[in-house]
């Protein structure tokens, strides 16, 4: 029996870099994966993957922008999705290579195989061969991320009905398509397919899309869904899907409503992988869900046991999932430590993209506190009629009076590169004056900041108030 000072269950982005963190403080380290290859979810059925075959389906949908000859209908029939899925398989190949030589290099142990606690301080992993090996440790991170959600009443084969993992397993570019789920995975396949021309059907039985985002932004996803051809059914639900006499996937509505498509895309959530490692049984507190209750810094109701990730839920975002693995190890080993920002970072793939950070419109009026927005239009710089987008949008929501940044909201290309720069100015204390007092390289979509700012602050002033 071996021992340790930390063993890591889940290998993804919480799970590496909070084993890869307790070996750079001298710790002895195991990290236990039960898949052959390391990164998790994150890196082979979720984040990379789909991020990757976005950036290939954006690049043929700029390119028929900019050229008419492509059709919606030449591209189906000259594109295959083996073609738009090479870029995919070298970025997880590159990355599970990248992650595979930090651990290495840091000398963490690796033991492949499905862990279960035996009790506080140790853990039984069955390995893929069927063998059993006991460890023992100090400490456990629990990182074991999370899976698609798959009721037993929908008919999945993975061909024709899929997950949002089975998704990027198709053949050929789909004819017609059903997406059931308008939050984030059903809006970004949705927006993808719908680029490639594909007959895009989304289901929700939620009244809007994005719920949790700037509706103003959200707005502007839908024209740009129904643009692209997409037919919306909000404030509907799917009551029943089964696959018809002409082989076709039927969708049948709550409103009476019948879709008929070639495939269906079912994306209602994400499940966490707790149940198999026992935790129930040593005292550590789930929801109904299954999702891990933690406290501030992660440890669970069993102090030397902590779980980080999507295993624990909210907000579920392997970005996030990077600083509560590292957060997390430095408490467990008394290490000073900051505490997780109160603001971080939201980066949604559709096409267009959507990146926020900090409030949105509707939570401050909610809130009953005073504000005003600043607005720019990508279409009012340089590089937005570059760039061909009419659509985008920079929205800055700011206090009228200490003219402090309660959030910005972007949607738009390089949106999720964009929001970093208002992110910065908001962690560092700075505020709406920060942005006009400062140049912006010509011609760039960051000049939308500067735009917004002063489309705020000329409202502020109108009306009396503080002169910039």
């Amino acid at each position: 029996m071996k021992s340790f000072d930390l063993i890591v269950i889940g290998s993804g982005p919480s799970g590496h870099k909070g084993a890869i963190q307790a070996a750079k403080f001298g710790k002895r380290v195991a990290l236990i994966e039960k898949e052959k290859v390391f990164g998790g979810a994150c890196i082979h059925t979720g984040t990379l993957p789909s991020k990757s075959l976005r950036e290939s389906i954006y690049n043929i949908y700029m390119l028929r922008l900019s050229d008419e000859s492509w059709t919606r209908k030449k591209i189906r029939k000259e594109m295959t999705l083996e073609d738009l899925t090479a870029r995919k398989n070298r970025v997880v190949n590159n990355e599970n290579e990248i992650i595979s030589h930090q651990i290495r290099t840091n000398g963490i142990s690796v033991y492949h195989g499905a862990a279960q606690f035996i009790d506080r301080n140790s853990v039984k992993v069955v390995t893929q061969e069927g063998g059993e090996i006991t460890l023992k440790s100090e400490h456990f991170l629990i990182a074991t991320g999370s899976k698609p959600v798959r009721p037993s009443n929908i008919p999945f084969d993975d061909i024709h009905v899929c997950d949002s993992d089975s998704i990027l397993g198709l053949k050929s570019i789909p004819e017609s398509m059903t997406v059931i789920g308008g939050g984030v995975i059903g809006c970004e396949y949705a927006s993808m397919f719908a680029a490639l021309g594909v007959d895009l059907h989304l289901v929700d039985k939620k009244s809007d899309i994005l719920p949790f985002m700037d509706q103003e932004v959200t707005e502007v996803l839908k024209k740009a869904l129904i643009d692209q051809g997409c037919r919306l059914y909000l404030g509907d639900e799917c009551t029943k899907i089964s696959k018809n006499a002409k082989g076709l996937i039927t969708t049948e509505l709550k409103s009476g409503k019948i879709i008929e498509t070639t495939h269906l895309l079912y994306a209602m959530g994400r499940a966490p992988q707790s149940p198999a490692l026992k935790v129930k049984e040593l005292g550590i507190k789930t929801d109904e869900r299954g999702y891990i209750d933690v406290k501030k810094n992660y440890q669970t109701a069993v102090d030397n046991i902590y779980a980080v990730g999507d295993v624990i839920g909210f907000p579920s975002l392997a970005s996030s999932g990077f600083e509560q693995g590292r957060l997390a190890v430095c408490h467990a080993f008394d290490i000073p430590h900051g505490d997780f920002p109160d603001e971080f970072p939201y980066g949604i793939y559709t096409i267009p993209e959507i990146s926020s950070v900090g409030l949105t419109e509707e939570e401050i009026a909610q809130k009953k506190i005073p504000y005003e927005v600043g607005r720019a239009e990508y279409a009012e710089t340089a590089r937005g009629q570059i760039i061909l987008d009419s659509n985008g949008l920079l929205k800055i929501i700011f206090c009228p009076e200490t003219l402090k940044i309660y959030g910005i909201h972007i949607i738009g290309p390089s949106a999720s590169e964009l929001v970093h720069l208002g992110q910065m100015v908001m962690s560092l204390g700075g505020n709406m004056k920060t942005l006009i007092r400062n140049i912006f390289n010509y011609p760039t979509l960051a000049e939308a900041y500067k735009i917004a700012a002063f489309n705020g602050l000329n409202k502020v002033f109108k009306k009396g108030g503080i002169h910039f």
